[in-house]
């Protein structure tokens, strides 16, 4: 949870020191660099020693989160925060060894350029994508996102292999990326992050799909990492009464009774809520889940969150770098510490004495569904999406596509032609999952990311889950 101090309220700020401590420690550091730079084997760098070696790794000892930024790391994080980011404008599927676009936004590079659904990027700036594995995968497009590049696309049905040119644009990161009804009054809104405007478009999304009149709101925060503090009481002040607590901050230099409560909204919402969490929903996250939890104005479905209810204030300093420290914890309406135990961390006891394991338990815990083995196999090796490529090529996805049992055959055919041969227990066994995913490749290519993940989300078990305990 981030809040950026200006260097004149840092200097404000500053407690009371024994400067003859300080004096006497930063004499030693001195004594030391100045022996390095005068007798070391190798020419010293300073920014490597400063902003790689001696400041990283002070604050290392503190607790895992306090980092120094530097100058490139510092602008990353004020992008973060605005919700935006650079990049090409194109949704890809990332395998093993393989890239396949999905979709391109409209008046971004990608677009202009003239990629579409089912071109496969073979290679960027020369470099073969074929053996590579998603990680290395990610960290090759995320760095090439940053500059002008060199990308070799297969279109289907065409031997050649085409160059693009692409110079990447500041896009908007939209935070509120998913909302529509699940069925009759029954909404569903995924949050993806909290930035700035994200309870102002969270509002927008829910007032799209129906407003107060909803019966009842699936609200996803799977897999959202967090964000800044003050769009996480905003989304909560949505569906609490203005006034009640939504957290609590402890620290050495917090008082206790310090708590963050909702705002003075006109009408908050009153229709039912779930909240959906997994183990990579963090920080604003929780906290929202937390407070609506605690005021029993939501059930959580899904898995224990990660724990992590650190107040991390960003302070700028010289040189366009800046500090992100641990200052203080969150701690629920009811007193339940957020952040789970930190190895090897400089923590006050005090703080954190009588607190449980972290994170946000569910109300109702649900797994995501297990893969089996024929599913792993027709993921990784991008089946859905060549066989989706191949139809939309060919035949025309409207709205309401339906994948009916005569397209399963074909699919089935299409994999034997590959010599993929599935037993038949094994395909009796995931032929719904296989249906709806290929339901879901097939709508993604033909008629866009956005209702492709519609269809997959009214397959989802925690999704499910969620709608009982709003209907029940």
């Amino acid at each position: 949870m981030l809040a950026l101090l200006p260097i004149a309220l840092l200097m404000q700020s500053q407690p009371v020191l024994n400067l003859e401590e300080v004096e006497l420690q930063m004499r030693r550091f001195a004594q030391v660099y100045a022996l390095v730079e005068a007798e070391s084997a190798e020419k010293v760098n300073p920014d490597q020693a400063f902003y790689v070696g001696a400041l990283p790794a002070m604050l290392r000892k503190l607790d895992p989160h306090s980092v120094f930024l530097d100058p490139s790391q510092f602008e990353q994080l004020q992008q973060m925060e605005k919700s935006e980011q650079k990049g090409f404008g194109s949704v890809v599927s990332i395998l093993p060894g393989r890239v396949i676009i999905l979709q391109t936004l409209p008046g971004t590079p990608s677009s202009r350029a003239g990629l579409g659904p089912g071109d496969e990027i073979l290679a960027v700036n020369n470099i073969a994508l074929g053996g590579l594995e998603p990680e290395q995968l990610v960290g090759l497009l995320s760095e090439a996102r940053q500059q002008k590049a060199l990308v070799h696309v297969r279109r289907p049905g065409n031997v050649r292999v085409l160059d693009f040119i692409l110079t990447p644009e500041t896009l908007a990161s939209p935070s509120v990326d998913r909302a529509f009804l699940l069925s009759d009054g029954i909404g569903y809104v995924r949050v993806t992050s909290f930035d700035e405007k994200t309870g102002k478009d969270l509002q927008a999304a829910i007032e799209k799909i129906g407003g107060a009149k909803l019966k009842g709101l699936v609200l996803d925060l799977r897999g959202n990492p967090g964000g800044v503090m003050n769009a996480a009481i905003e989304a909560a002040s949505l569906f609490l009464k203005p006034g009640q607590k939504i957290l609590g901050v402890r620290g050495r230099r917090v008082r206790e009774e310090d708590a963050e409560v909702a705002k003075n909204a006109p009408s908050p919402y009153a229709f039912p809520v779930s909240v959906l969490v997994n183990a990579k929903s963090a920080s604003a996250s929780e906290i929202v889940a937390g407070a609506l939890q605690d005021h029993k104005r939501a059930s959580i479905v899904g898995e224990t969150s990660y724990g992590k209810g650190l107040v991390q204030s960003v302070y700028p300093m010289s040189s366009n770098t800046a500090m992100l420290l641990t200052t203080a914890y969150y701690f629920t309406p009811s007193g339940r510490s957020i952040q789970r135990p930190l190895k090897d961390a400089q923590i006050d006891a005090q703080l954190t004495a009588g607190r449980t394991a972290g994170g946000i338990t569910p109300d109702d815990v649900v797994p995501p569904e297990a893969f089996t083995r024929l599913r792993a196999f027709l993921e990784n090796n991008a089946a859905f999406t060549s066989f989706a490529t191949e139809y939309a090529s060919k035949q025309q996805v409207a709205a309401g596509f339906r994948v009916d049992l005569k397209l399963l055959d074909d699919f089935q055919g299409f994999l034997i032609q590959r010599n993929v041969r599935p037993g038949i227990g094994e395909w009796l066994q995931d032929k719904e999952w296989i249906r709806s995913r290929l339901e879901q490749e097939i709508v993604t290519v033909g008629l866009g990311v956005a209702q492709g993940d519609e269809v997959e989300l009214r397959r989802d078990a925690v999704v499910k889950a969620a709608v009982v305990r709003l209907v029940n």
